[in-house]
């Protein structure tokens, strides 16, 4: 598959985007000093070409009351297992990353609770697969940088 071209106008789409995917097309527009309908077919083709993959809403977790994050590695009894264990971890809501990794862990998970004790239940469910051997946990102390836009806007201007 070819890479995608994009010109001057679609990085100035994409930036303001990733800044706010809320944006309306006409602000675009009057921004970018072309029409609203310009914009549309823009951001339509970066769909279609599967760059903008649908848009992101970004929540509070504190103001929510999920401010716990931990991060627990997973090691199974065997590595034909993590399709199945990927699945019942899939089920856990609280559970909001999961990556198979090579090295110490099979799977690599965050989790967002409220509180020590219900990240424990999280824990506990995620150990409680079929197939878990054992788990390993580490308490997230602050979540220094969480910030996807600085690596976007570094892609489009590297492109």
């Amino acid at each position: 598959m070819s890479k995608f071209r994009l010109d001057e106008v679609d990085h100035q789409i994409l930036d303001m985007l990733i800044d706010n995917t809320r944006i309306p097309f006409t602000d675009i527009a009057k921004k970018l000093l072309i029409s609203a309908g310009t914009v549309h077919v823009r951001v339509k083709k970066l769909e279609d070409a599967g760059i903008i993959q649908g848009s992101s809403l970004t929540l509070d977790y504190e103001k929510l009351g999920y401010s716990f994050i931990a991060y627990v590695g997973v090691f199974l009894n065997n590595t034909s297992q993590t399709k199945f264990v990927l699945e019942r971890i899939n089920e856990i809501p609280y559970v909001t990353v999961a990556h198979v990794t090579t090295g110490k862990f099979n799977i690599f998970c965050k989790i967002r609770a409220r509180d020590t004790k219900h990240a424990k239940d999280v824990i506990y469910m995620i150990d409680d697969i079929e197939g878990v051997y054992r788990t390993e946990t580490m308490i997230s102390l602050d979540e220094s940088i969480n910030d996807k836009k600085r690596l976007m806007h570094t892609i489009f201007r590297e492109m």
